[in-house]
Formats: structure tokens, sequence, C-alpha cells
């Protein structure tokens, strides 16, 4: 799989703060990466740095496979396309307008293409209003059409839905997985909204003062979201080999505990086993929620 994005140990340091603590992320190409964490967790520095708006004091990055202190990635970085913190939006232009300030910016010698790009963010209507008198989400997606402008395949958006309401949300996350689905369109989205994340992340990430605490793909962090019974066991291997002659999906944890995933009735569950002479030493019921999985996972209990 082509990464493109890899980051190893990085560090930032403002003074007597530590932004950015030995920070390792990895992005694979196509992915919709959602980077998650309070605020103040280091997702807008990090982004900075990606950007090339500040420098880290140590560690390293790829982007593309091109090292962050290449020459060559000052062409690489043209590849990108980034909003971040607030829009730089021109109040008094047009849609329009603002999009042929910005082709001019990236060096864009043909104008060709901005009715489309504007069909694209759902702003092909909008004529001659000023952007100052755009709703946020119009705004929101003003700025990915700004983003857009140089051809990128990779795009950065730090907090796109803040701010928005639930109608402005819904367009926001059909527009992101419209330029991922069908532009194949690598998108790295920073956010402390894991709920909305769900909908369209193939991939997390979990920063926390500036460390990653976890990397996840989606489908196994809904794999620990699921319904699941935990076992402890000191016959562990005849457990297992009885879960793989009957199908039964499991993860083992440790030498003595595996979670059994799908919809299964405890007691009826516990009668199976027992009928089968299987000893089990504890034995408990779960499923939970996006929110206590964070929770989780930020307090430090979480280390698989």
């Amino acid at each position: 799989m082509e990464m493109v994005l890899e980051i190893k140990d990085l560090e930032k340091q403002y003074k007597n703060f530590k932004a950015l603590n030995h920070l390792n992320l990895h992005i694979e190409k196509g992915a919709i990466y959602g980077l998650i964490g309070k605020n103040g967790a280091g997702k807008t520095t990090l982004i900075r740095i990606l950007c090339g708006l500040q420098k880290p004091n140590s560690g390293a990055y790829k982007i593309y496979g091109v090292a962050h202190d290449c020459a060559l990635m000052s062409s690489v970085r043209k590849r990108m396309g980034a909003i971040i913190e607030t829009p730089a939006i021109y109040g008094e232009m047009s849609a329009k307008d603002n999009l042929i300030v910005q082709y001019q910016i990236v060096g864009n010698p043909s104008l060709d293409g901005i009715d489309e790009l504007l069909k694209l963010v759902g702003l092909a209507n909008t004529g001659k209003k000023k952007a100052k008198d755009f709703s946020l989400g119009m705004r929101q997606r003003l700025a990915i059409a700004l983003a857009l402008a140089g051809n990128p395949d990779f795009l950065i958006l730090d907090e796109p839905i803040n701010g928005l309401d639930p109608q402005g949300i819904i367009e926001m996350r059909e527009l992101i997985l419209k330029l991922n689905q069908e532009r194949g369109m690598t998108v790295l989205i920073s956010s402390h909204y894991l709920d909305e994340l769900a909908k369209i992340a193939t991939h997390y990430g979990f920063l926390d003062n500036g460390t990653m605490i976890k990397e996840i793909s989606s489908d196994k962090l809904m794999k620990k979201l699921e319904h699941k019974i935990s076992l402890k066991t000191s016959d562990l291997p005849s457990l297992t080999a009885y879960f793989e002659e009957h199908k039964i999906d499991y993860e083992v944890m440790d030498d003595q505990s595996v979670n059994v995933y799908g919809k299964h009735s405890l007691a009826q569950f516990m009668n199976e086993l027992s009928h089968h002479h299987f000893i089990i030493d504890e034995i408990h019921e779960q499923k939970e929620s996006l929110e206590n999985y964070y929770m989780n996972l930020m307090g430090g209990s979480e280390h698989d």
C-alpha cells in the first residue's frame, strides 16, 4: 500500500510547552484519516508543520515518500490542499471571484474548471453574492473549493465542521465522501467530533498531549465496539480451537483472555461451553460506545 504521509518521532516545542511529543502517524493513499483529540492536543500544530508553515524541533516526516527536509518538498506540497483554522476568504468578493484569485495564487494559468469546482462544492448558483453574506456552511464549502484550486490529491481539513448546523454538517460529510470516492482523494481531517467522523473515516489516529495514543482502522474500531463476551480461561488453546471449528469470531487478548464477537446470548453461550467441559474462570458481556472507547483510551486503559 502506497503511503501518502509517514511521521516518525516528530516534536515541536514552544518555550516551556511541548505541542508534539515523539508523534508517529501513517496515512495510506485513498484513506479518510480522522485525527482525533481535544482542543490543545496538537492537531493544528501538526497540520501547520505539514503545510510548511512551521518547522519541527526534531523527528521526521515524509509526504509521498519525500523527506520533509528534501529540496523536492516544495513541489510535493503542490499536491496538497489545506484548510487551516479560519479560511482565507475575501468577503467582498463572490465565490467565483475568490476562486479566480486563488487560481492566480497557485499559478494555475487557465480559469477552466472554476465553474465545475463551484458545482462540486454546491456553490454554482451563488452568482454575485458576496462571500461575507454566505452562511458558515457555504463559507466552509468555498474554503474547500479554494483548497482544491491547485488540483491536489491530498486534502487536509482542520476542524471543518466546527460551528456548522446539522444541515451544514451533512453537506460537508457528503462533499468529503464525494472527493474521496469519486476523485480518489486522500483526506486528513482533524476533529474532536468522534461520532461524526465515524460516518466517513476509514482510519483513526487518537492524539493526546502531542502524542499518538493509538492508530486503528475503521473496521478494527467497529469490531471493538461490537457486542462482545470477554472470557478468561486457563486452557486458552483448547477454547480457541473450539471457536475455530465452529467459526466463532474471536480475538485473543493475552495468554488467558479472549473476546468473542457477535450476537450471542450470554446464558446460552455459557451453557454451550459448560456442555463441552470448558472451565471458564471469568466471563463478562459488554458493548462499548464510541465515547467510552475514546474516554478509556485517553485515560490510558487501552493498550493493545
